[in-house]
């Protein structure tokens, strides 16, 4: 994959940061430098990619004069105050999903980005794979006649001990924001934000959610159900319901995999395979040197207005459910 040459920072090195750092890598990409508030774990970081540069604190990340991009990787509740760190930096920035924990955190970062003239893209992976740009094109298409239903699940048995993070809501913790931001989002980019949102949650002792279940409603014509949940495998699988067919996404559908076109026959018209090498999240970086290079503020595959109209409806779930998190 060809790339612009932006120079990528990596700040927060766990679990999802080593597989972004490995696609980037992977697909020669720029990874100049990695910063953690323990200098120990940056190293190890930066020896398994071989990243030049390693700073013991994400301050001097972002003054790093040789890093133009910094990638958040940390958990939701840093995400603003990091992000609006990068920023004054003069760093463009891609943050992992969910952007912030709330509505007025993401106003905030998105009102920053546009002060300082920079690019910040939610890192929503699963919006930059290739099948889900087919996806669009097939619904634009009119194969399926006009869409007007949308069902998915992102189910995961995540361990139960009240110590990790899934299970800790001063770290965001619950199926919500973890997983369930996977189908919301999903249904945002095919059907825009609802105008109605019922929701219902099931609990875990620590006070995380463990699963929540919504209906979306767009106008009089169109509607989206999505399930999450830390304690229960489902299928993880997604459709799309048009007037003249439909559109099966198979598992894993928010990762690179295949989904077949039916009419309204049930018979199958189009069949579509990924074919992508490595994990796909190198998808969301190019698309950020790309609007970048091209002088553009933001990515029209998720602008920054559609990332803060998710986030309102995240908030307006957990209202529903009684969701609070510590500190709001």
């Amino acid at each position: 994959m060809t790339t612009t040459g932006l120079r990528w920072g990596i700040l927060g090195p766990g679990g999802i940061a080593k597989a972004f750092a490995s696609d980037l890598v992977l697909h020669n990409f720029t990874v100049q430098a990695v910063g953690s508030r323990r200098l120990d774990s940056a190293r190890e970081f930066a020896e398994q990619f071989d990243i030049p540069n390693v700073h013991g604190s994400y301050e001097d990340l972002v003054a790093d004069p040789e890093v133009d991009v910094i990638y958040i990787a940390t958990p939701h509740p840093f995400h603003a105050e990091q992000a609006l760190l990068a920023l004054d930096a003069g760093k463009h920035v891609l943050v992992e999903k969910p952007f912030t924990l709330n509505k007025p955190e993401a106003e905030a970062v998105a009102e920053r980005a546009r002060e300082r003239g920079l690019v910040v893209l939610e890192a929503m992976w699963t919006r930059f794979l290739p099948h889900m740009i087919r996806i669009r094109e097939v619904i634009e298409s009119g194969a399926i006649g006009e869409a007007h239903s949308i069902i998915a699940d992102h189910t995961q048995d995540l361990p139960d001990d009240p110590e990790h993070r899934i299970n800790d809501l001063a770290l965001g913790g619950g199926a919500l924001l973890d997983l369930g931001i996977y189908p919301i989002s999903f249904a945002n980019d095919l059907f825009g934000t609802p105008d109605r949102v019922q929701a219902s949650a099931t609990f875990k002792a620590t006070g995380a959610d463990a699963s929540v279940a919504t209906l979306f409603g767009y106008g009089d014509k169109r509607i989206a159900t999505t399930l999450s949940a830390s304690d229960t495998k489902g299928p993880n699988v997604a459709s799309i319901i048009g007037t003249e067919g439909r559109i099966d996404i198979d598992a894993v559908w928010y990762t690179p995999t295949s989904f077949t076109v039916y009419d309204a026959t049930s018979t199958a018209t189009e069949t579509y395979e990924s074919t992508v090498t490595g994990r796909g999240m190198h998808f969301q970086a190019a698309e950020l040197e790309r609007v970048v290079a091209a002088g553009e503020s933001e990515s029209p595959l998720i602008p920054l207005d559609e990332t803060v109209a998710i986030m309102g409806t995240l908030d307006e779930i957990r209202r529903q459910i009684g969701l609070v998190y510590p500190g709001e």
